[in-house]
C-alpha cells in the first residue's frame, strides 16, 4: 500500500485490531495486514527496506527496533512511524476504525516546513544549590558526569569528606538569569569553605552580590523557583528535596547536559508590524502578558525574544493581533493543512461526525494510550492532533478547523499548566463570537478538558453530541495571520444562514473600529503618526483623519497618544466593503494665511486660539499682533520683522571700521568716531 509515495506497513498487533485490507485501500492497492510485523513478520519489513522507497510503519511501540534494523542498512532516514493502535484501532467494540486510520496515515506523510534551530553549547559547568549532606551527596554523584560546584544554603548537618572533590561555598542565590549553556548567578553571603574546617564547616569572608556563570543549575534548596517558568527553562533542574525519587530523576537528566544541543526556534518575530509601542507610548502587550517562561522583554517600541528561554507554548503567537509573532513549530499553514487533511480524508473514507482532539504530544499521548489500554479508547469519530503545545492555536486555526467540517474541537489541557490557559480561552471566546454571529451556533462546539485522568477525558469525548454542520470547505492558508482569518471568515459567512454584517466581539479582540469625538478633536494628527499598522491616515490636501477598519488591531496606541483623549475603541468585525476602504472620521476646512493665502492649519483651531489670546495676553494686544495668529509660519516671521517696536528689530548694523578710516581720521586730526560721523 502506498500513500503519497510512501510504502505503508500495517500490523493488526496479533489481531488485537479488527482490520480489513479492503476498507483501507480506498481504491488503491490493497495492503497486506501483518499479524506480528515486529517479530515473526520482521522479514517483510526487511524486504520493504531493500526496495529503496520511503516507508511508513503503522507502529510506534516498536519504533526503536525498526529504527535499529533500518540503520544497519543505512536506511534510517527513509523510515517514519505513525500510531494507529492506541489512536484508532484499540477502541470500544462496534466502532469502525478504518476511516480514522486512513486519515492518520494521510496526515503522517505530510511534510511540514522545517523550523529553524538554535545551537546551544554547554560546557557542563554545573552549580548544585541545596542544603546540608543531601546537597553534597548530590553534587558528588553528579560530579562524575559534569564539572560541579556546590553552593550550600545551609551547612548545619554537613559531614565533610576527607577528600573534597567539588568546590564548596556557602550563600543564597539572589538572582538567576539565562538558560542552558549560559546562566548568570548572583549570590549573597558568598563565602568559600575554609580548608581547616574540622567538626563543622567554616566559611571565610562572606560577601554579597557575588557574580558567577555556569551552564547547568540543579536546585534542591526547597525554596521558591529561581526563574520564571521553572519547569520550562532548559538547563534549570529543580526538585523537592523531600522527594528522593524526584531528586534522583533530575540528577540523571542534568548529567546529560554537556555538549552541543539544537533547540527549535519555536516562534518568529517581525518587528515591522509589531504594535507594542510607539514613542514611549504603550500599545499591545499581549505577548509580554502571556509568556509563562519570561522569554519576552520590553525593548522600547519593540519586544525582544530570548530563544534560549522560550519553551514554545505558543501563547504569544495565538494572542498576537497583527501576526508579528508567528508560531513555527509547526507553521500556521502547515497546521491548518494537517487539520484539513485529517478531516477531509476521514470524511472521504466514509467517516461521520468528525471531532478534533488537540493535545500536547507528551502528556496527551500518554493519556490516550491509557484510555486505549484500560478503557474504551478514543471514540471512532474523534481525530487526535498532537502538537508541541495546545496553546498555540489561535482563532484563525480554530475557525479553519470548523470550516473544514469539525463538529467539535476539544483541547486536552494539562492541569499543571493552568496559568497558560487564559490566552487559549480568549481565542476560543473570540471564535465562538464569530461562529454565533455567522449563524453557526458557536456555543457547545469548542471545549477545554483539563484533566490528567483518562476516565474523565473518555467520558467527555463520549458525551459529545451530534451537531448539524454545513458542507466542509478548505482554504489555502497563505499570507499572514489576519489574511488567513479573513479568508476563513469569508467562507464561513458564505455557508451561514442569515449571517450578520457586523459582529460584536469580546473586549480585547484584534478587530474593530475607533470613534473620534469631533467636538474635542483638534486634528493634530498625533493618532495618525502613532498607528503602527496604517489603519489611520491623513490627507495632504486638507485637515482630515481617515480610518481603514480592516487594518485596525485595537492596540489602543491612538487613544493613548491623543492629547485631547477623544478617541474610543469598539471591538467588532465588519464584513462590508467599507471596512476595506478608508473612511473619514473627522475633517475641517483649512485655515488660509491672511497674507499669502497658503493653508496652514484648521480654521476652528485658529479661531479658538485667536479668541483666547486676543486682548488677554500681553503679546497680542494690538490688531497687528492678533493678525500674526492668522498667518503661516513664513509670513508671521516677516511681519514680526516689520512691526513697529518689534523685539526682533535691533537697528541698522554699523559700518565696519577699516585701516583706511583710521589713517584718514589721523590725517584730519579727528578721533575715529568724529571722523565716521562727519563722513
Amino acid at each position: 500500500m502506498m500513500v503519497k509515495g510512501r510504502k505503508v506497513l500495517i500490523c493488526n498487533c496479533e489481531e488485537t485490531m479488527d482490520l480489513d485490507a479492503r476498507k483501507l485501500c480506498a481504491g488503491g492497492d490493497m495492503p497486506t495486514i501483518h499479524r506480528h510485523l515486529c517479530r515473526a513478520g520482521i522479514a517483510a519489513y526487511e524486504n520493504a527496506l531493500s526496495g529503496g522507497e520511503p516507508l511508513l510503519v503503522a507502529c510506534t511501540q516498536e519504533a526503536p527496533l525498526f529504527t535499529e534494523i533500518a540503520e544497519e542498512v543505512d536506511a534510517g532516514d527513509r523510515v517514519s512511524f505513525v500510531n494507529i493502535r492506541e489512536r484508532a484501532g484499540w477502541t470500544s467494540r462496534g466502532q469502525d476504525p478504518h476511516a480514522k486510520i486512513a486519515a492518520l496515515l494521510e496526515e503522517a506523510v505530510l511534510e511540514p516546513t522545517p523550523t529553524g534551530l538554535k545551537t546551544i553549547e554547554s560546557s557542563g559547568l554545573c552549580l548544585v544549590y541545596g542544603a546540608g549532606q543531601q546537597a553534597l551527596d548530590a553534587a558528588l554523584l553528579l560530579n562524575n558526569r559534569l564539572s560541579v560546584t556546590l553552593l550550600l544554603s545551609d551547612a548545619s548537618d554537613l559531614i565533610l569528606p576527607s577528600v573534597m572533590e567539588v568546590p564548596l561555598y556557602s550563600g543564597r542565590i539572589r538572582g538567576l538569569t539565562g538558560s542552558l549553556g549560559h546562566f548568570c548567578v548572583s549570590v549573597d553571603g558568598y563565602a568559600p569553605l575554609m580548608p581547616s574546617s574540622r567538626a563543622d564547616a567554616q566559611f571565610l569572608m562572606a560577601r554579597d552580590g557575588a557574580q558567577s556563570e555556569c551552564a547547568v543549575i540543579v536546585d534542591i534548596s526547597g525554596g521558591a523557583p529561581l526563574v520564571t517558568g521553572a519547569d520550562k527553562r532548559d538547563g534549570y533542574f529543580r526538585a523537592d528535596p523531600k522527594d528522593p525519587a524526584a531528586v534522583a530523576r533530575i540528577l540523571l537528566e542534568a548529567g546529560e547536559m554537556v555538549g552541543t544541543f539544537e533547540k527549535p526556534l519555536y516562534v518568529s518575530y517581525d518587528a515591522e508590524i509589531c504594535a507594542h509601542s510607539r514613542s514611549g507610548r504603550s500599545g499591545c502587550s499581549n505577548c509580554l502578558d502571556t509568556c509563562p517562561a519570561g522569554a519576552i522583554t520590553d525593548a522600547g517600541d519593540k519586544v525582544h525574544y530570548d530563544h534560549g528561554i522560550c519553551a514554545g507554548c505558543g501563547s504569544c503567537a495565538a494572542s498576537c493581533p497583527t501576526g508579528a509573532v508567528s508560531y513555527a513549530y509547526p507553521r500556521r499553514e502547515d497546521l491548518i493543512t494537517r487539520i484539513q487533511t485529517l478531516i477531509a480524508t476521514y470524511r472521504d473514507a466514509g467517516g461521520k461526525r468528525p471531532a478534533l482532539l488537540i493535545h500536547d504530544e507528551a502528556s496527551g499521548s500518554d493519556l490516550i494510550a491509557a484510555m486505549a489500554r484500560m478503557g474504551r479508547g478514543l471514540p471512532g469519530h474523534v481525530l487526535p492532533l498532537s502538537l508541541h503545545s495546545v496553546h498555540q492555536t489561535g482563532h484563525e486555526v480554530i475557525l479553519a478547523a470548523m470550516l473544514a467540517g469539525a463538529e467539535h474541537v476539544v483541547w486536552l489541557c494539562d492541569p499543571r499548566k493552568v496559568p497558560e490557559r487564559p490566552p487559549l480561552e480568549a481565542q476560543i471566546a473570540l471564535a465562538e463570537a464569530f461562529l454565533t454571529g455567522l449563524s453557526h451556533d458557536g456555543e457547545g462546539r469548542l471545549h477545554i478538558v483539563e484533566t490528567g485522568d483518562p476516565g474523565v477525558l473518555e467520558d467527555a469525548l463520549y458525551d459529545l453530541r451530534a451537531r448539524a454542520w454545513a458542507s466542509p470547505r478548505r482554504i489555502a492558508a497563505v499570507g499572514g495571520k489576519r489574511d488567513v482569518a479573513r479568508a476563513v471568515l469569508s467562507e464561513l459567512r458564505a455557508t451561514g444562514h442569515n449571517p450578520a454584517d457586523i459582529i460584536e466581539l469580546p473586549a480585547g479582540a484584534p478587530y474593530g473600529r475607533i470613534s473620534i469625538d469631533t467636538e474635542g478633536c483638534t486634528l493634530c494628527l498625533s493618532c495618525v503618526s502613532a498607528c503602527p499598522v496604517g489603519a489611520l491616515g491623513d490627507n495632504e490636501e486638507r485637515p482630515q483623519v481617515r480610518f481603514t477598519e480592516a487594518a485596525c488591531v485595537q492596540c489602543g496606541l491612538c487613544a493613548d497618544t491623543c492629547p485631547e483623549k477623544v478617541i474610543s475603541l469598539e471591538p467588532r468585525y465588519d464584513f462590508s466593503a467599507d471596512a476595506m476602504t478608508g473612511r473619514v472620521l473627522n475633517e475641517e476646512e483649512p485655515a488660509t494665511c491672511i497674507s499669502c493665502g497658503k493653508p496652514f492649519g484648521t480654521q476652528s483651531t485658529i479661531n479658538r486660539i485667536t479668541e483666547k489670546l486676543s486682548g488677554n495676553h500681553w503679546m497680542f494686544r494690538s490688531t497687528d499682533q492678533i493678525k500674526l495668529i492668522q498667518m503661516c509660519d513664513d509670513c508671521r516671521v516677516v511681519a514680526q520683522w516689520t512691526m513697529p517696536d518689534s523685539p526682533l528689530r535691533l537697528g541698522e548694523r554699523p559700518s565696519p571700521r577699516t585701516t583706511a578710516d583710521y589713517l584718514e581720521a589721523d590725517k584730519a586730526g579727528l578721533s575715529i568716531d568724529d571722523f565716521l560721523k562727519r563722513n
